[in-house]
């Protein structure tokens, strides 16, 4: 029997693949596992040296039981779960109004931020003002990224006003509720 060569599975060939960090994410990723290697050297050469000194003992240097202040405690989760980009979006939509300007931020306001797609939702007060938020998102977008570093936001998403509650029904009652209060 002749043997044919494998081929990948379709699903396996064809899913997207998430891009490869470059630049300063690139660097972040190197920083934080060389962190977390010399972490673990440390730690380990620290509990080698409390078995030889009988056990663990407090001092009065620092350890891993010392409290933390709010701040680095706060810091050092973020960290750990990776919640740098949107804690750093969620910085902006707190300084939306140094970022865009104070008459832009008066009629248009960031709404979310989706991760996965890296798209910021911006909702504006009237369509002229949506208009124009659409005009400026591409040096929005560069404006972001520049703080943020590249990549975080790649698409602004712009939402216009929305419109009035929608009336079902092409007759309506003076003073009708509705379908419920036909029979009673």
């Amino acid at each position: 029997m002749t043997e044919q060569p494998e081929r990948p599975a379709s699903s396996d060939a064809e899913a997207p693949r998430p891009p490869e960090p470059s630049g300063v994410d690139l660097a972040r990723v190197a920083l934080r596992a060389a962190k977390e290697q010399a972490r673990a050297r440390g730690a380990a050469a620290q509990q080698k040296k409390q078995a030889r000194r009988g056990g663990l003992r407090s001092g009065a240097r620092a350890d891993g039981r010392d409290p933390l202040p709010l701040g680095a405690a706060i810091n050092r989760l973020i960290t750990e779960r990776g919640w740098e980009a949107p804690a750093a979006v969620g910085g902006v939509m707190g300084r939306w109004p140094q970022m865009v300007g104070p008459e832009v931020a008066q009629h248009c306001e960031p709404q979310k931020y989706d991760e996965d797609a890296r798209v910021l939702t911006v909702s504006c007060d009237s369509t002229a003002w949506a208009t124009q938020l659409r005009l400026l998102a591409p040096q929005l977008v560069a404006r972001l990224n520049a703080d943020l570093g590249q990549g975080t936001v790649k698409l602004i998403k712009v939402q216009g006003p929305a419109g009035p509650p929608r009336r079902y029904g092409p007759l309506r009652a003076p003073g009708s509720q509705g379908p419920g209060d036909t029979y009673g």
